[in-house]
């Protein structure tokens, strides 16, 4: 089997808190020598995987962390700005779940400290030599985000008449949180991709030169949408649960919108969110190609299976969620006959996304079908057929939320009596999507084929995404014309369409003719999906936002009659993104095989081989199972705080409750 160390994580708040240590007895870490087969078991259990369950347990909660406070002061600046106390009341809420995990969070970072460098010492000296100055800066950070979190808590009250300073807080708040983020993925990805490191394996560059290491702008972006999306989900399972057990109307109903909010998040981090890995994934490759086909096409291509029915999972259930609260507006029935269409959508895109590229295939099979790729089915394991499905399960998402929004309103107002205020956000929104797409048509135009291993007669194979980029901007323009004439339904059908055809359907196709003509094209036909997939997010919710700007409503959303279902598809999304990031955790930290730093250190201890994937399933599984209780507990915790937030005015009858329609409309 091959080998691995510790999960990437061990080293986010291990390094840090062991600064101290470092500072106290330099001598005796430093001195130690470079033999890393010199690792200590615990207790007589193995010393890789007491890491990983540390160092994956203190990921999940510091993801929490780190999360919620983005979209806690969103919702405070939303309840100041419309004057509506539920809003203040639900981002007071989220910060109270945060106070509680926070000290778990730092106690766990001590234990993964304490762990790393009593199993790890050869490692930990190696490591601090290159990091040093940084640990200092992430420390006194630490120390910052602590301060600044117990005075935006118990602060709330004291400055609720000066909104402005308390929301400052908020925002340095995050800023301290994004600031240790930031640095810790710089540890964790220098070891997938170090630098400044010469032929003997002594470190010659500087500590900047090992933050700005190739794999560290990929893995920051995946991590702060990660981080997001995990902090909404969980949220969303708190107020699920919190909901069923509720026995009061008012109660039910704060739940019952709390938890739409932490889905809604959820949602809007995951839609890009497999865009940003596809970006890591494609820098791992750059650097290392044989790390990249191992990632992909060895050892780990299963696990990427598994992670792929995690991630479509999480997309179901997140749709079924928002159909199922069709039920508690008036007027949704109009657009019920749509679900079962978009149903059978996400499972057949689903299903293609599953399809491994050798599916298991008896001796007879293969001498029937004349190899071991099957014939028909053996397409839908290439990325090609990949990139083209989660492009139309993203977009049947949005669709998915566009019929939620627009569910009990009628009797539109023209966008033409508007004003200027319509005409701006259509220019603006046109214009941002302009400049996405020409920005990446004039990179395709300009592209040699030199540049990326082709030759010039393969030039007409780039210029075919470049011709497909003016013609979606083309169909921007149309359908901007078209909006401010009163014809924004129609704009929105021919753009979402335009992206249909162009993202899914013509360079889905066109990624098979580039894999046998021009392979190294492939990752601009991706970029090129995105961000046409991108515009249509832009420009058709600018357009939504005007069309039912100032509508009649057919009622009130009636908040707390939620079904049960509902609220357990809310608790399944925690679950699952649990389950998600504890199985990406085990595959970049694998991806380095038997490296402690992969090229530079070796692991050459008796433990440090690849668990079989039996192996990595019981112990996610077990991961997972742990945290869900100790975040259970951490949460009843909090409820022994007397204080209430929930409003004692009747939620009946007020659809100003809901925070996403709030951002795009006047209900």
């Amino acid at each position: 089997m091959k080998k691995i160390t510790w999960s990437r994580s061990a080293i986010t708040a291990g390094v840090a808190a062991g600064f101290i240590i470092c500072a106290l007895f330099p001598e005796n870490l430093l001195g130690i020598q470079s033999d890393t087969s010199d690792v200590r078991s615990f207790f007589g259990l193995s010393p890789r995987n007491t890491i990983w369950a540390v160092a994956q347990l203190h990921l999940l909660f510091a993801a929490f962390v780190l999360g919620v406070p983005i979209f806690a002061v969103i919702v405070e600046y939303i309840g100041w700005r419309t004057g509506d106390q539920r809003y203040d009341n639900l981002a007071r809420e989220f910060i109270k779940l945060l106070t509680v995990a926070f000290a778990t969070t730092a106690g766990l970072g001590g234990l993964l400290a304490f762990t790393l460098f009593g199993l790890y010492p050869a490692f930990s000296a190696y490591f601090i030599s290159i990091f040093s100055p940084s640990l200092y800066v992430y420390a006194a950070f630490f120390f910052i985000e602590t301060g600044i979190l117990y005075s935006y808590y118990y602060s709330w009250d004291r400055l609720m008449n000066r909104k402005g300073l308390h929301i400052s807080l908020g925002i340095m708040l995050n800023l301290a949180g994004t600031i240790l983020v930031l640095i810790s993925n710089a540890w964790a990805s220098y070891m997938m991709s170090p630098v400044g490191v010469d032929e003997t394996g002594t470190f010659v560059g500087t500590t900047m030169d090992a933050i700005t290491n190739p794999l560290w702008i990929p893995l920051n972006i995946h991590r702060l949408l990660g981080n997001v999306a995990f902090g909404g989900f969980v949220v969303g399972a708190y107020a699920a649960v919190k909901f069923l057990a509720s026995r009061t109307a008012e109660r039910r109903a704060h739940y019952d919108w709390m938890g739409y909010v932490g889905n809604f998040i959820g949602l809007a981090a995951l839609i890009p969110l497999p865009f940003a890995g596809y970006y890591l994934g494609r820098e791992v490759y750059s650097y290392s190609p044989i790390m990249g086909n191992n990632m992909m096409g060895g050892e780990f291509s299963w696990t990427f299976i598994l992670q792929g029915l995690l991630v479509g999972m999480l997309f179901i259930i997140g749709n079924y969620y928002l159909w199922s609260g069709m039920n508690r507006i008036p007027g949704a029935d109009r657009y019920q006959r749509f679900i079962k269409y978009f149903n059978v959508i996400l499972i057949v895109c689903l299903a293609i996304w599953l399809t491994p590229r050798n599916l298991p295939l008896s001796a007879e099979e293969q001498l029937a079908l004349g190899g071991q790729v099957h014939p028909v089915l053996g397409y839908f394991g290439l990325m090609a057929a990949k990139n083209a499905v989660i492009n139309f399960i993203i977009l049947t998402t949005f669709a998915s939320f566009l019929l939620y929004r627009r569910a009990n309103k009628t009797d539109l107002v023209p966008v033409s009596k508007q004003g200027g205020g319509a005409v701006t956000l259509m220019m603006l929104s046109g214009g941002l999507c302009l400049l996405i797409l020409g920005w990446y048509a004039g990179v395709l135009f300009t592209l040699l084929p030199e540049s990326i291993g082709l030759g010039p007669e393969k030039a007409i194979y780039i210029r075919i995404p470049a011709f497909l980029l003016v013609v979606t901007m083309l169909a921007v323009v149309i359908c901007v014309i078209l909006s401010l004439r009163d014809r924004g339904h129609l704009a929105q059908v021919i753009y979402v369409a335009t992206v249909a055809l162009g993202s899914v359907g013509v360079l889905g196709v066109y990624g098979f003719v580039a894999m046998v003509k021009a392979n190294p094209l492939l990752r601009q036909i991706a970029a090129t999906q995105w961000l046409i997939l991108m515009s249509a997010l832009i420009l058709v919710t600018a357009i939504d936002v005007l069309l039912f700007r100032g509508a009649r409503s057919l009622g009130p959303i009636r908040w707390g009659e939620a079904t049960p279902r509902s609220q357990y598809a809310l608790i399944a999304l925690c679950v699952t993104t649990v389950l998600t990031m504890g199985l990406m955790g085990f595959v970049r930290s694998g991806l380095r095989e038997n490296w402690h730093i992969y090229g530079v250190m070796r692991d050459t201890s008796a433990w440090g081989f690849t668990p079989t994937t039996a192996v990595m399933t019981q112990m996610v599984g077990a991961i997972t199972m742990v945290f869900l209780v100790a975040v259970s507990f951490l949460f009843w915790l909090s409820s022994l705080d007397r204080k209430d937030y929930v409003s004692t005015d009747s939620v009946e009858g007020n659809s100003r409750l809901a925070v996403p329609q709030n951002l795009g409309s006047d209900s």
